[in-house]
């Protein structure tokens, strides 16, 4: 698998998170960006990062049936979620990780 950067090891095998972009736009690297904010201050520690880049192979995007990028996937805990952009609204971002409950 294409994985451009690797993140903090999980430790206690919590969160597996995989990013899907098309190389190092603007919307990529944003979204890389504010993951790593977010995971840093709500799973310190307790993550991993894993970031496909999908000009580099098309085909990798059909396992998770990715059809808009940057997507992020939260593999583990199950069940799998998928959250689209750039991920700047962390609010958004928390709730559909189920990070925070919603209101």
């Amino acid at each position: 698998m294409t994985s451009l950067e690797m993140t903090t090891p999980v430790q206690d095998k919590g969160w597996c998170l995989r990013l899907y972009v098309a190389g190092q736009s603007p919307r990529s690297m944003s979204a890389l960006q504010n993951l790593k904010a977010i995971c840093e201050t709500h799973l310190a520690g307790h993550y991993d990062i894993e970031v496909i880049d999908l000009m580099e192979d098309p085909k990798l995007a059909r396992g998770d049936q990715i059809v808009a990028v940057p997507t992020l996937v939260r593999k583990l805990p199950e069940p799998v979620r998928k959250i689209i952009g750039d991920l700047s609204n962390t609010e958004r971002v928390l709730v559909g990780l189920d990070l925070r409950p919603r209101e």
